[in-house]
């Protein structure tokens, strides 16, 4: 098998576990330890995911790698974030946006930081 393979394997685990946190968070049956420290929760989640989806993803425009994965996955957490408004279980909350956004950052500055210079 190989790296490349690997990764995307671990991309798709990683998917689902976390659109299972999504699900359980609109039911508002989340685990304690998820909800203990909200914000570190977010960068945590959505740094991973990030970092996972950009290294999967390599979309490149006349050679120059194109940070697509960040970018869609920045658009999708607004608005899985600005719809929580409309859910019983969830509101709205600004500080975990940026927790997320700051999460997106992390991933993708991870990700680019342990390519080597010829593949950035």
């Amino acid at each position: 098998m190989s790296i490349q393979w690997r990764w995307k394997v671990l991309g798709l685990i990683y998917l689902v576990v976390f659109c299972l946190i999504l699900l359980f968070a609109y039911q508002g049956k989340l685990p304690r330890i998820l909800t203990a420290n909200d914000k570190a929760a977010h960068v945590i989640l959505y740094g991973i995911a990030t970092f996972l989806g950009h290294r999967i993803l390599d979309f490149r425009v006349f050679y120059r790698r194109i940070p697509l994965f960040p970018a869609l996955f920045g658009i999708f957490t607004f608005v899985e974030e600005s719809t929580q408004a409309l859910s019983p279980n969830r509101t709205f909350d600004l500080g975990d946006l940026v927790a997320s956004f700051v999460g997106i950052a992390i991933g993708w500055w991870v990700c680019e930081r342990l390519k080597p210079k010829s593949d950035r």
